[in-house]
Formats: C-alpha cells, sequence, structure tokens
C-alpha cells in the first residue's frame, strides 16, 4: 500500500486543529453536563451511556462493561494493519465542589476536579473528528473510555477485560489537563513520567490510661509522632539523594477526649517513587522504622501497605512521535520537554504492555480560575484548550496509521 508523504501528511494534520475549534461550543457543552453530573470510580453509570450512544451515532463498533463500566469503540480501517489506543478516563473525585459557575457539580461530595469531564470531552471530539475524515486506509483506531483511574485501577480491570486485543493494540496514547500550562501548550518527559503511586494504612496499638498518669498506659499518639518523624528520614537517609522518593501521612485518627491516653491510632499515607527498584525497597523500610520504634514503647502495630500504581514510563520513540506531531499540525500545540511528576497514574499499565506515551495538556488562561491545581475544591479550565486536545489525539492516531508498516515494529 502506499502511504502519503511527508508534504501530504502535514497539509492533513494542519488541517485538524481548525476543525476542532470550530467543534468548540459541543465540546462546552458535553464538558459543562460531565461536569454537572459527577461519577466516581466504577459509578460512571451515565457517563458510559453518553459515550456509548455518542460513539454508536458515529458507526463505530462499540463495547461497553470493559472493566465494569468502561466504554471502547474501534474504527476499522479498510484494511488491516496497526491499531492505536486513544485513552480518556471518566471518573471523579469525592470532593466537593466550591466553584460558583453555572455548570458546577450538583452531586453532594463529587467533583471533577482532576479534569477527567474533560479528557472524556476530548476523546468523544477526537471520535467524531476521525470518522468525519473517513475510514483510515489501513489500521485501526480504539478509543477506550476508562473507569476509576482515582486510585481503583480501572485501566488494569480493562486490561483484564481484554482492552488491548481483538485486534491487538500496537500502541497507546493519553493526556492529562495540566494547570500549570497555557493553553496551546503540551509537555511531555521521556523514560518515567509519573510516579508510582502506593498507599498503607497503619495501626498503631498502645494501652489506654489517665492523661494524669501516662506512666501508666502506652501512648499511642505519642508513638505515633514519632514513627512520623521518623518516616521522613526514610527519604532523607536511607534512600539515594539521586532517587526520587515521597512519604506522606495524609490522615490520622486516634484518641477520645482530653484526658485520656489513646490506646489506638490509624493513619494512612502515601509513597511514591520514579524506580521501580525504589519502590521494592519502601515498604521494607517503612516496616522497619515502625517496627523499631514500636517494640521501644511496647506497643504494637499493624500495617497494610497496597502496592498499588506503577511507574508511567513513556516509550521514547513515542515521545518523538508525538513531538514530531506537533510539529507538523503547524498551529499548534507548541510542545515542551518536562521534568516527571510524583503524581500517579493508572495510565501506567497500558504502558507495561505496549509502547505508549502520555503526556500534559495546558488548561490555564493565566487567571486565577483557571490556575488551580489538581484536586482543588476550585479546580477549572479554560475550555478553549479542549480543541487543542481533540486535534492532538486525532492527529496522533492519524499519523500514526499514516506510517510505513515497518515504523510500528
Amino acid at each position: 500500500m502506499n502511504h502519503p508523504d511527508q508534504q501530504d501528511i502535514q497539509i492533513r494534520l494542519a488541517q485538524l486543529l481548525p476543525a476542532a475549534q470550530s467543534m468548540q461550543e459541543n465540546l462546552t457543552a458535553w464538558r459543562r453536563d460531565l461536569h454537572i453530573h459527577p461519577e466516581i470510580g466504577y459509578e460512571e453509570i451515565r457517563t458510559s451511556a453518553i459515550v456509548a450512544e455518542h460513539l454508536q451515532s458515529l458507526g463505530l463498533e462499540v463495547q461497553t462493561g470493559i472493566g465494569k463500566t468502561g466504554v471502547v469503540g474501534l474504527w476499522r480501517g479498510l484494511e488491516p494493519g496497526p491499531t492505536i489506543g486513544l485513552r480518556a478516563d471518566m471518573d471523579a473525585l469525592p470532593i466537593q465542589d466550591a466553584k460558583q459557575t453555572s455548570y458546577a457539580s450538583q452531586s453532594e461530595g463529587k467533583a471533577h476536579l482532576c479534569g477527567h469531564d474533560a479528557h472524556t470531552t476530548m476523546l468523544m471530539g477526537a471520535a467524531q473528528l476521525l470518522t468525519s475524515i473517513g475510514r483510515p486506509a489501513s489500521g485501526n483506531i480504539k478509543f477506550v473510555f476508562q473507569p476509576a483511574e482515582e486510585g481503583l485501577a480501572g485501566a488494569d480491570a480493562m486490561i483484564q477485560d481484554g482492552v488491548l486485543e481483538h485486534p491487538h493494540v500496537d500502541a497507546m496514547a493519553g493526556l492529562h489537563v495540566f494547570p500549570s500550562l497555557q493553553v496551546g501548550e503540551v509537555s511531555v518527559c521521556k523514560g518515567v513520567a509519573f510516579a508510582s503511586a502506593d498507599f498503607f494504612t497503619l495501626r498503631i496499638v498502645g494501652k489506654g490510661g489517665h492523661g494524669a498518669r501516662p506512666h501508666e498506659g502506652i501512648d499511642a499518639i505519642a508513638v505515633s509522632a514519632q514513627v512520623i518523624s521518623a518516616l521522613q528520614q526514610i527519604t532523607s537517609r536511607m534512600i539515594d539523594p539521586l532517587e526520587t522518593a515521597v512519604v506522606s501521612i495524609g490522615q490520622i485518627r486516634g484518641g477520645t477526649m482530653a484526658a485520656a491516653i489513646a490506646s489506638e491510632v490509624e493513619m494512612l499515607g502515601t509513597v511514591r517513587t520514579l524506580s521501580a527498584e525504589v519502590r521494592q525497597q519502601m515498604p521494607i523500610k517503612i516496616r522497619q522504622i515502625i517496627a523499631g520504634i514500636v517494640s521501644s514503647f511496647g506497643a504494637d502495630y499493624e500495617l497494610d501497605y497496597q502496592m498499588n500504581y506503577p511507574v508511567v514510563k513513556n516509550d521514547n520513540q513515542m515521545v518523538d512521535f508525538l513531538t514530531a506531531t506537533c510539529d507538523l499540525m503547524a498551529a499548534g500545540p507548541k510542545w515542551q520537554y518536562t521534568r516527571p511528576s510524583t503524581g500517579g497514574e493508572d495510565f501506567a499499565f497500558y504502558a507495561e504492555k505496549v509502547p505508549a506515551v502520555f503526556f500534559r495538556l495546558g488548561t490555564s488562561n493565566g487567571q486565577p480560575e483557571t490556575s488551580y491545581p489538581l484536586h482543588h475544591p476550585m479546580f477549572d479550565l479554560d475550555e478553549s484548550a479542549l480543541p487543542y486536545g481533540v486535534a492532538t489525539l486525532s492527529a496522533l492516531a492519524l499519523h500514526y496509521l499514516d506510517q510505513p508498516v515497518n515504523h510500528h515494529k
């Protein structure tokens, strides 16, 4: 089969951003509807139904219930060839929306404060844009709408349900909105791009007593204070300073009243690393620290350590492919290299299986309302960023399938 030359490819890709910008009204309406009606992990019933109906209206082959509430749309080419997967996550966060906007969340204690509503919107837009162009000459495009990214490993659930097969996915691409970048900007990292994200629950068991006679009890709060302080020594004194590791305690509960020695304290924490080797060391070192301190006070402990998300490792050739694609898109987006993030992402599970690239898309216009960090109760984005996501995802798919067969080996 004859493949387009570089000039033909550039002409095609240069048309994508203007086409996506012509969809701005629909993109904004889709995103705001999803924002008003957020659904947390594995509860994305309404969202999945909207996505499935949209994909069916475009003539795609649609599967629902993949990874429980995930949706997959397949756009087959006219002839066999490689398959590229494009992924968006659909779940919201269990956080109260604090924005005073017409599209603020109407669900108590739930909100799209990590931009997954925008991710879903952009992939819906990419599906519409790519199907309007027509079937690829060869190869296929899979649109992967994933549930439960926020700590519940929806990517792994979809993989277990066969999302990377029938047909086999040869490469994956995904993005995340990023308020530290301006609209029209993209950043990407070669190699490890996002940290592993593991979690633990620690229960310190002491002995209750009267607050006026602490020597008769074993103060679980005092023991916990020593443990929390010592855990920080892992990253500063027990890990190679050229490596990255974070140990953070995010929640602590214990005690019943001011004049009583606490018999138990429970704390929740997270551990982040940028190295698989360091990741394996962390639970060993954490348990070592806890055991030593607790035993010295005569207390006891229970530690539940959950290995959650591995590091996101971008394929270097896919990173080069992304930057080359952006260059061919004429008016944008403008790309830059960036440092790895200690944030976690379950896109890692796809990147373990196939060559993949995960990049950041700018969503700020420089004003305070679009500059709040991810997971902040006031998080919002400049919706003029939506067409950039649509166009970049679409360009990646078209450019990938336009390459000679040996490019995909």
